[in-house]
């Protein structure tokens, strides 16, 4: 999700580098038609509701982190909304209706997650490098985690929960310089031990276990390519490896969902579209805003399915404001396509 100097994060230009984050995967030329000449699909979206405006203050909306909550509402942060507007929101998309559920000074709010262990909501604060905890109705705010990883700060992008609780983090360091200093952090479920377990990284980005939660899928933003990183079962590596080369011209890896058949949901920044992957890699879909509305949006960072089923709804972004779109995903919902 981002580009910019970190600094500028906290002001408005944290939206810069929080926008270099979306991503985009189709070569310019591309068929447009239902189907492409190598027999992938074309999914056009539908425009369910415009969720946000740009701030006069930040100059951007970006939305990030959808996430079902029990009630079936769906949970949405604005990574760019300054001090005072709302920073996560509850989204009726029965209703088509949302309202503020947290706001503060500072955070900038990359992706939403709920914790298996404790119900809460968790938030990745890019700017500061911290981790942020809220009661499921928004209230009781709680740095649940902040400070150094090995000697160094994290800029935490994307979040994903195992079974128990413990939190994998994409952590973006590097990003303003245009080095390879990204990790993926494992912090356990007290939030007291953190450990690296990959690093030299290109601006990781998405991250999500797999179906069987063997291991966890990473995207790198700066070199539109996903990788695969089995775990070991103990909370380290067994291995890793490329596993997908994106094709995306001038749009870049940004999120990472999976359903329950394992496919790959890679959100685009630079294009208003994702891209869909079996666990082998072959490309099965484009998701994309269709012919004009597409106008003014630039990203579509990430996706929720519906948990059971197979309605999913995608944050898309740009100048012209702060967008969700659905469209029929091709297996139902898990807890690894809801949210990070």
């Amino acid at each position: 999700m981002r580009r910019l100097p970190i600094r500028s994060l906290a002001g408005a230009a944290t939206i810069g580098v929080l926008a270099l984050t979306g991503c985009g995967t189709q070569t310019a030329g591309a068929p447009q038609g239902p189907e492409t000449t190598t027999g992938e699909r074309t999914v056009r979206a539908q425009q369910v509701m415009r969720l946000t405006e740009v701030h006069e203050q930040t100059g951007m909306t970006l939305l990030e982190g959808p996430v079902f909550d029990e009630d079936g509402k769906l949970l949405v942060v604005d990574v760019t909304a300054p001090a005072g507007e709302p920073k996560v929101l509850r989204v009726n998309v029965r209703k088509k209706t949302s309202r503020p559920v947290h706001t503060d000074a500072r955070g900038a709010y990359t992706s939403a997650q709920i914790s298996p262990h404790d119900g809460r909501i968790y938030l990745t604060d890019f700017a500061h490098g911290d981790i942020v905890s809220l009661a499921a109705d928004g209230s009781d705010p709680r740095t649940f985690f902040s400070g150094e990883v090995d000697g160094s700060p994290m800029n935490p992008d994307d979040l994903a929960f195992d079974r128990e609780g413990n939190l994998y983090l994409s952590d973006s360091r590097g990003m303003s310089e245009g080095e390879a200093k990204g990790r993926v952090v494992r912090i356990d479920r007290e939030g007291k031990g953190a450990t690296v377990l990959a690093d030299g990284l290109a601006s990781p980005n998405g991250i999500s276990f797999d179906a069987a939660y063997r291991g966890l899928w990473f995207s790198e933003l700066t070199q539109n390519r996903i990788n695969y990183l089995l775990l070991d079962g103990k909370g380290g590596v067994a291995s890793r490896h490329t596993a997908i080369r994106v094709d995306g011209g001038i749009a870049q890896t940004d999120s990472i969902a999976v359903d329950a058949d394992g496919n790959l949901y890679q959100g685009l920044h630079g294009r208003p579209a994702m891209a869909v992957y079996d666990r082998y890699g072959e490309r099965l879909a484009t998701v994309e805003v269709p012919g004009r509305a597409a106008g003014g949006l630039e990203s579509a960072t990430n996706v929720a399915i519906t948990p059971g089923g197979t309605k999913a709804y995608m944050t898309v972004s740009g100048p012209g404001g702060g967008y969700l779109y659905s469209f029929d995903a091709l297996a139902k919902g898990i807890r690894q396509s809801n949210g990070g």
